[in-house]
């Protein structure tokens, strides 16, 4: 008998310029009759000099205000330590969690939600429908787009220990809420938001040609391609409309994800991050950059963009890399047999091989 996945999406969400004004209402719909419960705001550091901007967004002095460090993607470790501040900062039964940032933030918020209401540690739900309680309410607005960590089921992280970059993939990850302000997208670095953006295109690239397909997933996949086709090689890529198209095509890229699989370059990018500890979105566009002969088509449109925006992909990154070095990446990388089953098939392994893809690394 054929086995059917029953898809979740993200319930509710709000869109459009300026519907953050909208948060401090949604925040005080979850505080409880009495109107006491505190809420947690996890927020990206770049707004720590943005005077009341937690304010702005609802928080009151009673709620638990963190700032997320974002100087790397979220570790194991890292969640650990924020959930156990917020613990003996007397915060055990929260409202609602609100999450306002980029992937990292927006993950973070997602992990410590979940810990909150099941028991152990964030290292115990790395994989799939691990999660067996639903988590704390919570609310994602994003300042960046391209992740999907707004509607995807996972929050990414790396557990140093064991080399193994992944998330808690689950329906109970998934944002209850969200708040889709492309004006907050407005102060982000150029480079920065091609990287990001890159995100939403590689995951529908891979997902179009991966194995584990379903017409809805491959319909959000065309849009979000179509969409970025529209960013980035149309004029500037930073415009009100450009803002606009990209915040959709990173919240339909989430939902693509959850009907299949990235591919190869996820996995190769997770070998860079974990290794060389380069961000998500570099390291996408850093592998795609040397993966012509997987997706050529996709990687010709790359370069196009690249050209029609004058944004910069680091290039020579692994040319000073060790030998151990190289064989770390290969080794994060081969974890992910999901995406690479996905690309390549179930023998994998005797198409990328180890020497294949340290070729592959040495070309990055």
């Amino acid at each position: 008998m054929t086995t059917f996945p029953n898809i979740k999406n993200v319930p509710r969400y709000v869109f459009g310029p300026g519907s953050r004004h909208s948060l401090s209402t949604l925040v005080d719909a979850r505080r409880g009759r009495n109107g006491h419960n505190p809420a947690v705001y996890l927020i990206d550091p770049f707004f720590t000099g943005h005077g009341d901007f937690p304010q702005s967004l609802g928080a009151r002095t009673d709620d638990a205000i963190r700032y997320v460090d974002v100087a790397e993607e979220p570790t194991t470790d890292a969640v650990n330590s924020l959930l156990d501040d917020l613990r003996a900062a007397g915060v055990n039964e929260p409202a609602v969690i609100v999450g306002v940032g980029g992937g990292t933030t927006l993950d973070t918020a997602k992990a410590i939600a979940n810990l909150f209401t099941n028991p152990g540690r964030a290292e115990d739900y790395q994989g799939w429908d691990l999660v067996k309680h639903p988590g704390v309410y919570k609310i994602g607005v994003p300042t960046i787009s391209g992740t999907g960590a707004e509607s995807s089921r996972t929050c990414v992280m790396t557990n140093h220990r064991t080399g193994l970059k992944l998330g808690m993939n689950s329906d109970y990850t998934i944002y209850d809420q969200l708040v889709l302000d492309p004006e907050l997208t407005s102060t982000v670095d150029r480079n920065q938001f091609f990287y990001t953006g890159m995100d939403a295109y590689i995951h529908c690239v891979e997902s179009l040609a991966g194995r584990y397909r379903s017409p809805i997933g491959d319909s959000f996949s065309a849009t979000v391609l179509e969409l970025c086709k529209r960013v980035f090689l149309d004029g500037d890529m930073m415009s009100a409309s450009g803002r606009e198209n990209l915040m959709v095509a990173s919240y339909l890229g989430g939902c693509a994800l959850a009907t299949s699989f990235v591919g190869i370059i996820h996995p190769l990018s997770a070998g860079l991050s974990v290794v060389l500890g380069l961000h998500h979105g570099v390291a996408n566009c850093i592998t795609l950059n040397a993966l012509a002969e997987f997706y050529p088509e996709a990687h010709a449109q790359f370069r196009a963009m690249i050209e029609a925006q004058g944004v910069s992909i680091p290039a020579g990154v692994c040319a000073s890399a060790s030998d151990e070095q190289l064989n770390a990446m290969c080794d994060a990388a081969s974890l992910h047999e999901k995406p690479l089953t996905n690309a390549l098939g179930p023998e994998y392994k005797s198409i990328l091989t180890r020497e294949r893809m340290l070729g592959l690394y040495r070309r990055m």
